[in-house]
């Protein structure tokens, strides 16, 4: 018999699900299961489930025709389950290194029931805290009942952190009802009915903190349903336990304190139904305080008690506020002290900054949009394919660009532009409509009621971004994490390329914003060009019609020193022989704001400071780069891609990837300059191996790059049409 089945609800974790998995399939114990429950999810949940069963048949996976909730899902998993354990792991949630072998050899030693194991909490913003549950579980005795130690009634009341004997489940009769807060009337009824409890102090899960799409994140009054499964819990405790009497002023004294850590979490309770929850605590209060009586809790919580028992109210919110602004003091004290600027440069912001704060009480201009890409570096990217199709369909709609002083000679003639730091830059900003950016407008711009912030982005991910980063602090530029997703909780629309980017996204940037899975606007140029078009921009940079062009695109390495080279260019270009030209166009952190015509050196073209990295692409035969998001671009031409990857591993582990580029690459892949020069001079480049692996890399990364992305952008947003 299979020693454990792990149960594993699946709804709307698109983001985190891949994660997950990998946690429980790369464990080196593998006498387990998983029994996978797609709850009619409508993200790429299922097609990531599917991917997983099909290379590994322990990943087995329930599909149900209709959404249950979570502990529906749970039942319908243990139907399915055929091992001696079960283990209902959340699938936001992974599994630390090792767990599943400690938990099989604590199982071997103690014979338990219900093994209740240790976790940590792995908070959005990367920080991660270690709760007193280990240091609780260690204390205790290796096999016990809840009445020989109720302390272990003061665990957390989720299902994810037991392991369950099967058979104890399906004896009681014991399954997880409907609603918010199902954990509460399972795990209490469990622990009271067990004849042999033991715990694992070690951490076993990391427990997600997540920003957004949990419960304990959701204003809702469905936060009252957590008074009906305690009245259940005590039911059943009652039921089946014969020291249920004895249980009853531990679980009173839990069931108090969770109901206050939800009436006290402003994300879950409604203000105006504070006051309503409050009375309901009263009531339960007075209904399940022991007979006996009970013990007082010291401090801050005995004060809680005491005017919950009163029913008073305002006393407690009063207390909170008074709690709250303690709190509140200490935080000020410790705020880093604010280096001091230039005073000309301070005066001149803060008259600009109040221009642009007197815009803000003007009216919305309904007709205006504002665009920008790369930190104003010119008329480019996603945007500006955007901006072409909002002219043709919506006509109506001026579209006005942000652009740095240097770059102004790049600006196509008849643009409408202002200057970034102007005063009509300001005012463009405070009033316009729509704004579009492929990267975030400055942390103090304000986003006004009635406006539409939509970002585009710049490129499929391979390397981890936003929230991801978190876990790779040498690849992270930006560690202020709070001000990233406060930065990114302005967006009403994100567009995605494919199903890869708008996963990656959702772990990423845990926000609230609508996703438009449509594509990439700029690559609906390279979706429709013909051989006409690819002539014509060859002849715009100067190259023969006879030439090869090999377009090189490295990316950055926030690790190593400005300057610092992976590739030796002027020696490779030696390799590449007559009658090739090598486009070198360097990652735009290492370009100049100033705009800079092409220069050629021999047979090398630096085209770093080039405008439209479009024309590039058209004019190459073939890309060569290392780790450049350009790749998924390019691939969309169905043309040659050499990867050259030295330092993969270490790019591998310091930057943190999405997917294993070695394993899945658009073309050939070098790891030495030896081995680049000879995909080159033998042609592997173009063979038919290549071939098939950039068929591959098209199917999961290029579908839907069909011409119409901008169409699709442009009426959604700017037309206000529904999604199709």
């Amino acid at each position: 018999m299979t020693l454990l089945s792990v149960v594993l609800p699946v709804y709307k974790v698109q983001g985190y699900l891949r994660q997950c998995l990998d946690s429980l399939l790369e464990q080196p114990f593998t006498d387990f299961e998983v029994v996978a429950v797609d709850d009619c999810s409508p993200d790429h949940s299922g097609a990531i489930l599917a991917e997983y069963a099909a290379r590994d048949p322990r990943v087995r996976i329930v599909t149900l025709a209709e959404n249950v909730g979570l502990g529906q899902a749970r039942n319908a998993g243990l139907d399915h389950a055929v091992g001696e354990y079960v283990w209902f792991v959340d699938s936001d949630d992974r599994l630390a290194q090792g767990a599943l072998t400690a938990v099989a050899d604590r199982l071997a030693d103690t014979a338990a029931d219900v093994l209740v194991v240790g976790f940590d909490r792995v908070h959005w913003d990367g920080r991660v805290s270690v709760p007193g549950a280990g240091r609780l579980l260690a204390e205790a005795p290796e096999t016990f009942t809840a009445e020989e130690w109720p302390r272990i009634l003061n665990t957390l009341h989720v299902a994810w952190n037991k392991v369950v004997r099967r058979d104890l489940l399906l004896k009681l009769g014991f399954r997880f009802a409907t609603g918010w807060y199902e954990d509460v009337s399972f795990t209490f009824p469990l622990l009271a009915a067990a004849p042999r409890i033991s715990g694992l102090s070690r951490i076993c899960v990391h427990y997600r903190q997540r920003r957004t799409g949990a419960i304990t994140r959701t204003l809702d009054d469905r936060h009252f349903e957590v008074f009906d499964h305690w009245a259940h819990a005590m039911t059943l405790v009652d039921q089946y336990s014969d020291s249920a009497e004895a249980l009853r002023p531990v679980l009173f004294q839990r069931m108090i304190w969770h109901y206050l850590v939800v009436l006290r979490n402003a994300q879950r309770v409604r203000k105006a139904s504070r006051r309503r929850f409050f009375d309901r605590i009263t009531e339960d209060y007075h209904r399940y305080k022991p007979a006996a009586g009970y013990r007082v809790p010291p401090g801050a919580m005995g004060l809680r008690h005491r005017l919950v028992a009163r029913g008073a109210f305002l006393p407690y919110r009063a207390m909170q506020r008074a709690i709250g602004a303690v709190r509140a003091a200490d935080r000020v004290r410790y705020l880093p002290a604010i280096k001091a600027q230039g005073l000309a440069r301070r005066v001149h912001q803060a008259v600009f900054r109040a221009y642009y704060r007197a815009q803000l009480r003007l009216p919305v201009d309904e007709n205006l949009a504002l665009y920008a890409a790369y930190w104003y570096r010119g008329v480019t990217c996603n945007p500006a394919a955007i901006a072409r199709k909002a002219a043709e369909l919506a006509p109506g709609v001026r579209g006005v660009w942000v652009v740095g002083r240097g770059r102004v000679g790049t600006v196509p003639p008849g643009t409408d532009y202002v200057i970034a730091g102007s005063l009509p830059y300001y005012r463009a900003l405070a009033r316009a409509r729509w704004l579009v950016n492929n990267v975030n407008w400055p942390n103090w711009a304000v986003k006004r009621e009635g406006t539409t912030h939509l970002m585009t982005h710049h490129g499929t991910p391979l390397k981890m971004m936003g929230m991801d980063q978190a876990d790779h602090p040498a690849g992270a530029k930006d560690r202020d994490f709070h001000a990233q997703m406060r930065r990114a909780d302005r967006w009403d629309f994100s567009v995605t390329a494919n199903a890869h980017t708008t996963i990656a996204w959702e772990r990423a940037y845990p926000c609230r914003h609508e996703t438009l899975e449509v594509g990439y606007p700029r690559n609906d140029r390279l979706a429709t060009a013909t051989a006409a078009d690819t002539a014509a921009v060859r002849e715009q940079l100067g190259i023969r019609p006879h030439e090869r062009v090999v377009l090189y695109t490295p990316t950055h390495r926030e690790w190593l020193p400005p300057g610092r080279q992976v590739l030796d260019v002027e020696a490779f270009a030696d390799t590449l022989g007559p009658g090739t030209v090598l486009l070198v166009r360097a990652h735009y952190f290492a370009v100049p704001d100033e705009h800079k015509a092409p220069a050629r050196r021999g047979r090398i073209v630096d085209v770093s400071a080039y405008p439209v990295v479009e024309d590039l692409y058209l004019a190459a035969d073939v890309m060569m780069t290392d780790y450049s998001s350009a790749m998924f671009d390019f691939a969309v031409l169905d043309r040659p891609v050499v990867i050259y990857a030295p330092d993969w591993a270490a790019y591998r582990e310091l930057r943190g990837v999405y997917f294993d580029l070695v394993e899945l690459p658009p073309g050939e892949v070098a790891t030495t300059v030896t081995e680049l020069a000879e995909i080159f001079a033998g042609g592997a480049y173009e063979s038919a191996g290549a071939a098939a692996k950039r068929a591959r890399f098209r199917r999961r990364f290029c579908y839907l790059d069909d011409g119409g992305a901008a169409e699709r952008v442009v009426r959604r947003v700017l037309l206000g049409e529904a999604a199709t």
